[in-house]
Formats: structure tokens, C-alpha cells, sequence
């Protein structure tokens, strides 16, 4: 199939015989109907973008003359041609002069490659050599000529970064209002609607917000909220972060209301503590197991009782 006859089928040009066999072919394979979609949607662009895309037409234009004469001098005539036909071989090379373009666009160096967990956590390298673990139902992106434009984008979700050194290219993250710039490090990203943590175990994390800017070194972590308007860095003071890479629940005095938060990201459950146990702290290591194991860990240890309702789970001071 040609994409000449598929444009013709978009501008209607196209004999009844033609559309029957276009449409045969689109329901041949789910590659052909993806094919054609592509030239649809870069035909469509290119009538968006066509006001701004002014030398361009004059270019494909001119392209075409030339075309047309050198055929010409070839064949010995030029063939007359009408009103319509006129205007689908213009169309058509304005097509394939911006749509050119935005294939390029797409494709070329400032194309972005998506890389999805969506039910299992997924580890994965990038060009430059870089390892990443992506905790589950993350989604993040990077550009297309990746070793010499180390760009990504973390549309959601968590990723821990083991970053290749490489001063010349900084590895850079772009997290909706913030940006992460390291040469490198090891670290780990976490992005929740419009909440960020970053967690740094390695080397030097530079994190830049509105004006703002500030530096992680290892063992410092940095909370940004919707509300926040100044970054304020602190010190680490746990590891529970890393549970979905090691598989272990870290937990060094911490406030029992955030492993229990920890245990229903993980798990998936909904564990809610009545308001003695909200107050309590636990020091304890968990591994990623059965979760009914991991509860009978945390209430024998803090003396809590454990109540069902459904799919709800309650922990409670006993006294």
C-alpha cells in the first residue's frame, strides 16, 4: 500500500475501487491501521501548523516545479492538469514537507522513549549505562539521543537512579515544577500527585524549584509540597523508602503511622491505627512477605490488637 493512495483515501480523492482496497488493508493488520493513523495525524498537524510553517510550503513548493520540470524535460510534454489535481499534488507536498518535519520531530533527538511498571517493579539500564529500578505503577520517559542529552522526565511514580558518571553530560530529571541535576550519584525520586521526595545515598543531588536551589549530599532527603516556598533539605532518617528495590521494611524509631502508610503503598491494604497507636514509634525490619506475618510482627511487638472489618484493617492499643 502506498501512502500516496492513503492520501488520496484522507482527502477523499480516492475512485471507489481504491477506497475498497484501503479499507481491506487497514483490517488486514493492527500494524496497517497504525501506519495509517501516524499519516493522519501528522496530515492534520500539518493544516495546524501550516500558517507557521509558511517557508516551508514555499520549499516543498518549489521542490515540486523543479520535479515537475525535470520530468517534463524527460518525457518530452507536461501533462495539463486540472483544478483538483493541482491541488492534491500541492497537498501532498505540503504533507510530506511538514509532515517530514514532524516526523522529525518525533523521532529525532528530542523524541522521548517511555519506560512503564505498571503491577511489578521493573529494573532497567539506560543508553549512557545508568541503572534504574521503578517501583510500581511508575512512569518516566527519556530523550531519544540519550548519551549526549541525558534529559528525563518522571511523569509519576518512584525511581531509584544509580548515574553514570559523565561531567560533560549532567543527568537531568524533570519532575513537573522541579528539576534534578546530578553528574554521578545514587538517589531515589519519589512523585504522588503533587508531592516530591528525593532520598540521596550517594554523591551530590543539585534540586532546583521555582527560584530556588539547594544541594543534597548523601544521607539528606528534601520534602516538596504544594505548599512548599522555600526548599529546606534534612537529614534521612529511615530507609523504608528503599523497600520496593531491597524488599525489606527498615524501620529505626520511627512514628508507627509511617511504616503503616509504607504497608498500604506496598500491599496495597488499607491498615489504619486508632489514636493511642498513632502516637506509638517502632524499631523493627519487616521483609516483603505475607502482610498477615508483617502485622502479627508489628502488634506483638507493640502490644496492638488487631481488627477486620471487610478489607479494612484496625490497629489498636489493647489497654
Amino acid at each position: 500500500m502506498t501512502d500516496e493512495l492513503l492520501m488520496k483515501f484522507l482527502l477523499k480523492e480516492s475512485t471507489v475501487e481504491e477506497n475498497e482496497k484501503v479499507e481491506k488493508w487497514l483490517n488486514a493488520a493492527e500494524a496497517n491501521t497504525k501506519h495509517f493513523t501516524q499519516l493522519e495525524t501528522i496530515w492534520k498537524l500539518s493544516n495546524t501548523l501550516k500558517n507557521e510553517s509558511k517557508r516551508d510550503e514555499e520549499l516543498a513548493w518549489t521542490s515540486f516545479k523543479v520535479r515537475r520540470e525535470n520530468s517534463a524535460a524527460q518525457n518530452g510534454k507536461i501533462k495539463s492538469l486540472n483544478t483538483r489535481n493541482v491541488w492534491f499534488r500541492v497537498a501532498a507536498v505540503l504533507f510530506i514537507a511538514v509532515g517530514g518535519w514532524l516526523v522529525y520531530s518525533f523521532y529525532g533527538p528530542g523524541n522521548y522513549t517511555e519506560l512503564t511498571a505498571n503491577q511489578q517493579v521493573r529494573t532497567d539500564t539506560l543508553p549512557d549505562g545508568s541503572a534504574l529500578t521503578l517501583n510500581k505503577h511508575t512512569k518516566i520517559s527519556y530523550a531519544g539521543n540519550f548519551k549526549n542529552n541525558r534529559n528525563l522526565k518522571l511523569a509519576q511514580g518512584e525511581v531509584y537512579f544509580d548515574v553514570a558518571k559523565d561531567k560533560k553530560h549532567p543527568f537531568v530529571i524533570d519532575i513537573d515544577r522541579v528539576s534534578v541535576e546530578v553528574v554521578g550519584t545514587s538517589f531515589n525520586i519519589k512523585h504522588l500527585q503533587k508531592d516530591t521526595e528525593i532520598n540521596v545515598e550517594s554523591g551530590i543531588v543539585k534540586v532546583r524549584f521555582a527560584n530556588n536551589e539547594i544541594k543534597l549530599y548523601k544521607g539528606e532527603k528534601i520534602l516538596i509540597t504544594s505548599n512548599t516556598r522555600k526548599l529546606a533539605k534534612e537529614k534521612s532518617t529511615d530507609q523504608l523508602y528503599n523497600y520496593y528495590r531491597t524488599r525489606i521494611f527498615q524501620a529505626n524509631n520511627i512514628p508507627l503511622s509511617k511504616l503503616v502508610n509504607t504497608l498500604n503503598e506496598a500491599y496495597g491494604t488499607n491498615i489504619t491505627l486508632d489514636q493511642k497507636a498513632k502516637g506509638l514509634t517502632i524499631s523493627t525490619v519487616l521483609r516483603m512477605g505475607s502482610i498477615n506475618e508483617n502485622l502479627n510482627i508489628i502488634c506483638e511487638t507493640l502490644n496492638l490488637q488487631l481488627t477486620r472489618n471487610g478489607d479494612n484493617i484496625l490497629l489498636s492499643d489493647k489497654h
